[in-house]
């Protein structure tokens, strides 16, 4: 089925990973395309150079070449990116809804293979912003998250000011943890889909 195409445009943030064919994201963009749905993926820029600016102007690029609102889809650091991004860009204000699945506890040291503590440090991503974010939130929490315990993301998502969902033991809802097709994306793309409609019916709060 064609998707409306008055619908908000779909901006995908991936977490720092290099392009992963199976990572549930990338179906998720294929998916989305196939359907006819507007979308646009920020380029994964890996972790051989972890300096947090260069993601925030990639996703302040990113907005600048979409018309019209957007619905954000993140992925662990990619979370994190978004809430540097929303802190600090005015194009925040085009942003209809956000789904932030997984988020890491970076103010925690990571299982071995991810950044330090004092990578990220020195890349820019301290602190990490607590403030409300400026749009319509859902977070996806993991109770089994390697990268961030329940507990201290679900903290996270109340200082944003973000509903949460609770997906129970997924992991880090990547590839290592069997998630490379999810269907479920697509359930919780209409949940921000509505979410987007309400923002635009009722812009002021009131």
């Amino acid at each position: 089925m064609q998707h409306d195409m008055t619908l908000p445009t779909i901006l995908i943030v991936p977490g720092l990973r290099d392009h992963v064919p199976d990572h549930w994201q990338t179906h998720l963009e294929r998916a989305l395309r196939e359907s006819g749905r507007k979308v646009v993926a920020v380029a994964p820029m890996g972790r051989a150079d972890l300096n947090c600016q260069a993601r925030v102007q990639a996703i302040d690029a990113a907005v600048k070449g979409i018309d019209g609102p957007l619905v954000l889809v993140a992925h662990s650091g990619g979370c994190i990116m978004v809430a540097h991004w929303a802190a600090g860009s005015v194009l925040a204000s085009r942003v209809s809804a956000a789904l932030l699945a997984a988020p890491p506890d970076f103010e925690q040291p990571m299982p071995e293979g991810y950044p330090l503590m004092a990578d990220l440090h020195g890349a820019g991503w301290f602190p990490v912003p607590r403030d409300p974010l400026p749009f319509p939130s859902v977070v996806l929490l993991s109770r089994n998250d390697p990268l961030g315990a329940f507990e201290r993301v679900s903290e996270l998502a109340e200082a944003w000011g973000a509903s949460t969902v609770d997906l129970g033991a997924v992991g880090h809802l990547n590839p290592a943890s069997g998630y490379g097709r999810w269907p479920d994306a697509m359930t919780h793309i209409q949940r921000l889909d509505r979410m987007a409609q309400a923002a635009h019916r009722n812009p002021q709060g009131a």
